[in-house]
């Protein structure tokens, strides 16, 4: 089974890649034989603005970056999306990520992390809605932040008990649809 960790701020000095730090090796002290986990970093990926002439739920992809990009998501088994919340919503890049492509995100499972004002509650909500319409199973695995600001002073991400327990009950989550 394959997760992808979806860190989704591209912000100089953004606390999404510490976060994503934490979720992988969380997950690989699991010690689950059969989960492979990667952190799909946005700000690598670089993805334009999408302009295409075709909506993507074609399947025609006509932008440089989007074939390569459903050929990498199309792999995935699940997902973990990590998103701060800006403005009361998350963020545009992966807004943007999630409408370059169409079938590749369908009927695979979803988990989100976010932080923010408001633990990251609005971005979630957000999110969800997008992923839900995109044909994500939406597994009800949340993780909201709290106190990120006083939790993200060091070079990692301070994760407490709740966050841990709450990642090991998400991560089950995505096996348990992933292996319905």
């Amino acid at each position: 089974m394959k997760i992808y960790i979806v860190v989704g701020s591209i912000r100089e000095g953004r606390t999404a890649i510490k976060v994503a730090d934490w979720v992988l090796n969380q997950i690989q002290s699991y010690g689950f034989a059969t989960i492979e986990t990667e952190i799909i970093d946005l700000k690598e990926w670089d993805l334009p603005i999408f302009s295409g002439a075709n909506p993507p739920l074609t399947g025609i992809y006509d932008q440089p970056k989007q074939q390569a990009w459903a050929d990498k998501i199309a792999l995935a088994d699940a997902f973990i999306f990590i998103s701060p919340e800006y403005n009361h919503g998350y963020s545009p890049a992966l807004k943007n990520a999630l409408d370059y492509l169409g079938k590749e995100w369908q009927g695979k499972p979803a988990a989100y992390v976010g932080y923010g004002a408001t633990n990251g509650s609005r971005s979630i909500d957000q999110i969800r809605q997008v992923g839900t319409q995109l044909g994500l199973v939406d597994t009800n695995a949340v993780i909201e932040i709290r106190d990120i600001f006083s939790r993200n002073k060091d070079q990692t991400f301070q994760a407490n008990d709740f966050d841990n327990k709450a990642l090991k009950l998400s991560v089950d989550k995505l096996i348990q649809y992933v292996s319905a």
